[in-house]
């Protein structure tokens, strides 16, 4: 690396320390942050604990991480199903949320050939309970009002701007929801395979249906014989939507794919690229289906 890009490497993680120093509102994942981005448009700006590309299933805490925990006055994460690593920190915090608790949420377990071999990666508890909650427009504007009412202590003169915010953010998702069920009528046959089985909430959102999974833990590359039976599952499929991610090597999707009439697309359930902002997680959403819709559209 050179002198240059290390400089900008070392002003990068300063400024975002200084972000964090000065947020009264941290979040463990930038989905949660978005939802929380919207709520305190004009009145604060929420920091993230996890840098862009990092994997909430294998992160490590830094010191500077620990510090920023322990000022933090509200820590929202989603649980130690999907952030493992903060478990033991946040176990009997006063200030973290987790979310996974919030009332009127609806969970989902994950799929059978999850729940048979994925204990061991995800530690998931008996439930085997689908952490990746903030897929579903509908549980992101539970969290958004549970969240209004938990943030109101904090910023007891913005109460107005609270309920504004939170009307706002609700008729976006109303929006969006109109808008989705009209593009995916029609693509709810198309045949298609994701990488890991992070996608259960969005997919019944827009009533599809994957025809096969890659990798039953996020973090574990399948194998050679894995491989060779999801492209027995290809090859049946015919014409097929392939989607993977960004953590996901091209050579293991060239292998899965070689030679086999399929398209290929990749989606990032943390929207890594997005910007932060009241409409964060609009984008976020949007950028998903968008990938999604695209490719389905072609086959």
């Amino acid at each position: 690396m050179s002198i240059r890009s290390l400089l900008a490497l070392a002003i990068g993680l300063l400024l975002s320390s200084s972000c964090l120093a000065d947020s009264r509102v941290l979040t463990s994942i930038k989905p949660i942050q978005q939802i929380s981005a919207a709520l305190l448009e004009g009145i604060d700006e929420p920091a993230v604990l996890l840098p862009p590309g990092a994997s909430p299933h294998a992160f490590a805490l830094r010191p500077s991480d620990r510090r920023t925990l322990a000022n933090a006055e509200r820590i929202y994460w989603v649980g130690p199903d999907l952030e493992r690593f903060l478990d033991s920190l946040l176990h009997d915090n006063p200030q973290a949320r987790e979310l996974m608790k919030v009332p009127g949420l609806v969970l989902r377990e994950f799929d059978e050939e999850h729940a048979e071999h994925g204990h061991d990666d995800h530690h998931h508890d008996a439930g085997n309970l689908d952490p990746h909650i903030w897929l579903s427009p509908a549980n992101a504007l539970t969290i958004a009002q549970w969240m209004k009412a938990d943030l109101a202590p904090l910023y007891p003169e913005q109460a107005l701007q609270l309920d504004a915010n939170l009307q706002r953010f609700e008729t976006r998702i109303n929006a969006e929801q109109e808008k989705l069920s009209a593009r995916f009528a029609t693509l709810k046959d198309k045949p298609y395979f994701v990488f890991h089985d992070g996608y259960g909430y969005l997919e019944e959102y827009l009533g599809i249906e994957h025809r096969g999974v890659f990798s039953l833990a996020h973090e574990i590359q399948p194998g050679a014989r894995h491989v060779n039976a999801l492209r027995d599952q290809l090859r049946s499929a015919g014409r097929a939507c392939v989607f993977s991610e960004p953590q996901f090597t091209p050579r293991l999707i060239n292998s899965l794919t070689e030679g086999l009439p399929v398209e290929t697309a990749q989606l990032d359930p943390l929207g890594a690229d997005i910007t932060v902002s009241a409409d964060g997680y609009i984008e976020l959403l949007n950028s998903l289906t968008g990938s999604w819709a695209v490719c389905l559209e072609s086959l």
